[in-house]
């Protein structure tokens, strides 16, 4: 097969006119999107006209040997990407002519310009900055055209403008390893449909975040962005990200169309864009088609598991999937309101489509959630939630999100410690970048006193999601646990900073302030945690457990019946009526509560053994015996005070 000559850079068929060297496709003279590799298999094909080109001769040409994205894959998506631009079909068709097993050839008659002599094409980058790059090497004409063109040439590589030279001689472009997927448009017209085009934002970052080769950031840390009027590269840098995917998503009754573009951030270049169009029910492909074209351009490595779990797609039932994104959009509100509608709506998803796993791993999330932002007694919640999770899993073994949710369950619930690290491992497996897997490991080693690996792994989670308050929330945990009470502050008055108004941070930083025996602090914070948690019993307990420690009985015993009244109306964790009653020195009823916990398998039960609020009672053999029930494996036998700065102050004051 002989090339015909790229001098020729003028290409008519049809309504269509192709320009080789600036890579535009143009209909009737307006431009048409297409993406790169789609161009560069047209302008192989237009070299050749009515010869079969075959597949072999297309992944010699065009995918460079080290690109490790299946190219079966990638040649089917680009092919079927040329066809959707000249609006053509495999069928029947006009331009692009199929041969099964062997390649294509381009059968319609196509006319050359051979008038404009050929001419130098600089880099987009000083042409305009922020256009397209369209890996314009491929394009370089043969000949320059004039003594002025060839001077300026050896100009610019031999100063190197704008890194023409590298990219001449072969790139030196730092690569692409990570990236964060920006919250899409809703160009849509409709604020009602902000959930749809944030379930399209969460797809492709989860997508994108199962390969392994990748650095993903969360979705809770990029959609923090979302109306953000911030230049790409401050974006960039805040993330520590070397790319942005931005885009938009426009929905018509049964249709969606995602536009995405790929951004480098230390330049602006854009690296990529493409436009995708299906039906709701085939919404799985058109995720995954944006995800594989996203790692074709950047020659992301994917392992033979990756490339088959983001080629794997079915069809969906449309009104299941749109069940699904409204009980996501719920549920990731955090109020025992929106969980409970959540539910609800994931119920519905799973009623419509039986068979759907993703709807079954969002509900056991949903289920295990409400347990600590809710006041939901365990019995209502970890049966439903582990359920879903192994129904999730039996459906496909592939979702990270139910390996994780199962991974918290047996360890919060079963105290099966060692199947939930398992479970815990194969998630990060699946996705090494899912930071909520990593953010809920960090949790168990701390609860097994690895204390040193639940910080190492919380500060992978903040790579992850560097803007995520859950990140400094955990942190302060493990000081607290650690009995580094300074530290815990510390990382409190972060989480402050970062959003003043979260009661959980508050929480958490007025029981550190209790240990180090700030009472005063530790009352403020707490009652601040209460008033915007909407009197979340945990909280109040915790204020009643400051009173007592602080040797102020009188209020602690009224914190204490309060409580009882509470739970006439609403669930009050048995546990936290326990650390009252060990900071007011009354073991026995410390003790009943505390095997109450036992017996319901409270949430909370697992971290008896770090607790700095039931110091008082660990000299106590009933106390030694609830950790024995615990079955903690023998690593996790942390030395650990038995008692805090905060009972010394007690004790003082008494």
């Amino acid at each position: 097969m002989a090339p015909t000559s790229r001098a020729s850079h003028g290409v008519r068929f049809g309504d269509f006119e192709v320009n080789l060297r600036s890579g535009e496709l143009r209909r009737n003279g307006l431009k048409v999107k297409l993406a790169d590799q789609s161009f560069q298999v047209l302008a192989l094909l237009l070299d050749n006209p009515g010869e079969v080109v075959t597949r072999e001769e297309l992944q010699q040409k065009l995918w460079a040997q080290d690109t490790f994205v299946d190219f079966e894959a990638g040649l089917n998506s680009a092919i079927k990407r040329l066809r959707d631009a000249l609006g053509d079909s495999a069928e029947e068709p006009r331009f692009v002519e199929t041969l099964p097993r062997r390649g294509y050839r381009f059968i319609a008659a196509a006319e050359r310009n051979h008038q404009e002599p050929a001419a130098v094409v600089l880099p987009p980058e000083i042409v305009s900055e922020g256009q397209a790059l369209r890996r314009w090497r491929w394009r370089l004409p043969v000949a320059i055209g004039s003594a002025f063109a060839t001077v300026l040439l050896a100009l610019l590589v031999a100063l190197n403008v704008g890194g023409w030279r590298d990219r001449l001689l072969g790139g030196n472009n730092p690569p692409i390893r990570s990236l964060a997927v920006l919250p899409l448009e809703n160009l849509t017209g409709d604020s009602a449909q902000d959930y749809f085009v944030d379930g399209m934002t969460d797809a492709l970052t989860t997508d994108l975040a199962g390969v392994s080769s990748l650095t993903v950031i969360s979705r809770t840390s990029a959609m923090q962005y979302k109306g953000a009027r911030k230049p790409l590269r401050q974006i960039a840098k805040e993330l520590n990200v070397d790319a942005i995917v931005e885009g938009s998503v426009i929905r018509s009754g049964n249709r969606v169309r995602i536009s995405a573009q790929l951004i480098e951030a230390a330049t602006d270049r854009h690296l990529w864009a493409g436009s995708y169009e299906r039906d709701v029910g085939d919404i799985l492909a058109l995720q995954s088609e944006v995800a594989w074209a996203i790692a074709s351009e950047i020659q992301a490595k994917l392992t033979p598991d990756e490339q088959t779990r983001l080629a794997r797609t079915r069809l969906l039932n449309p009104a299941a999937y749109e069940a699904l994104l409204r009980g996501r959009y719920s549920c990731a509100k955090r109020t025992e309101s929106s969980m409970r509608k959540g539910i609800e709506n994931l119920e519905q998803a799973i009623a419509l489509d039986p068979d759907y796993a993703q709807a079954y791993a969002e509900l056991s999330n949903c289920y295990r959630l409400i347990q600590f932002f809710g006041s939901v007694a365990p019995e209502e919640s970890w049966p439903k939630a582990k359920a879903a999770a192994e129904k999730a899993l039996e459906l496909d073994d592939t979702l990270a999100e139910a390996h994780t949710s199962l991974a918290v369950l047996l360890w919060r619930h079963d105290w099966n410690w060692e199947n939930s690290e398992a479970e815990f491992r194969r998630a990060l497996q699946l996705n090494p970048n899912y930071a909520e897997a990593h953010r809920a490991y960090s949790v168990y080693l701390r609860t097994m006193g690895q204390f040193e690996e639940a910080l190492a792994e919380s500060n992978r989670t903040r790579e992850l999601d560097p803007l995520s308050l859950a990140v400094n929330n955990e942190q302060a945990m493990i000081f607290y646990s650690w009995r580094k009470y300074d530290q815990a502050v510390k990382e409190g008055q972060k989480g402050i900073e970062i959003e003043p108004n979260n009661p959980q941070t508050h929480y958490v930083l007025g029981r550190a302030y209790a240990q180090l025996g700030d009472f005063p602090r530790a009352v403020a914070e707490t009652e601040k945690a209460i008033s915007l948690s909407g009197d979340n019993p945990v909280y109040v307990a915790a204020l009643g457990y400051t009173y007592a420690t602080a040797g102020d009985k009188k209020r602690a015993r009224m914190i204490l019946e309060e409580l009882k009244q509470t739970s006439k109306k609403r669930y009050v964790p048995p546990y936290s009526l326990a650390t009252i009653y060990a900071g007011l020195g009354e073991k026995d009823a410390a003790f009943a509560e505390l095997e109450k916990a036992y017996a319901e398998r409270s949430f909370l039960f697992p971290v008896l053994h770090l607790d700095p609020q039931l110091d008082p009672l660990r000299s106590d053999p009933r106390f030694a015996d609830l950790v024995r029930r615990l079955r903690l494996p023998a690593q996790s036998a942390a030395q650990l005070p038995r008692s805090s700065p905060g009972q010394a102050a007690n004790k003082a004051a008494k």
